[in-house]
Parts: C-alpha cells; structure tokens; sequence
C-alpha cells in the first residue's frame, strides 16, 4: 500500500527552514534507504507545501515520520494530511 502525506507550510518557509533542513533531510534520507519514502518533493513556485510518498502496510511508519520530523516540531508544517493512494501505473 502506498500513503501520500502532504504538508502546508508557513509563508515564508525558505527564510524559516534554514535551521531545520539538514535534519529534516536526514530524516527523509534515513525513510528512503529503509524503503519505506519512495519519493518526496517541495512545490517549487510558490514553496508553500510538499508531497511525500511512502510505501507499507499502513501508515505508521508515515506518522512517525511527521511526529519526528523537524519542520513539524519546528512549527513550519500550518497542516499535513496522509492519504492512502491507490497507485494505478508505477510501483
């Protein structure tokens, strides 16, 4: 099963999330190479959210991730929502 968590960011995240990007990379980072964040990305104009996409057979590893993610505890995150996606092509 795939989940997709999407985050609403303050307006002025890129002056914000310098202090807490290398560790929210980190976090991502570690999510991948354990295979459970297949793909993740910030809207480029304007950076006002992110999409990530994870894989499992439910969503905890997912809210996990939110809890320890540094741009939610940081107060970056104004919103997120998981959703679980039913993937169609792709895999």
């Amino acid at each position: 099963m795939h989940y997709l968590l999407s985050y609403d960011f303050v307006d002025d995240m890129a002056e914000r999330r310098v202090p807490f990007r290398d560790a929210h990379l980190a976090l991502a980072r570690v999510a991948h190479e354990r295979g459970d964040l297949v793909v993740a990305g910030a809207f480029a104009e304007p950076p006002e959210g992110a999409v990530l996409i994870f894989r499992g057979e439910n969503a905890a590893a997912v809210e996990a991730f939110v809890a320890a993610d540094p741009y939610v505890t940081g107060g970056l995150v104004t919103g997120w929502r998981i959703r679980p996606l039913q993937v169609g092509i792709g895999g």
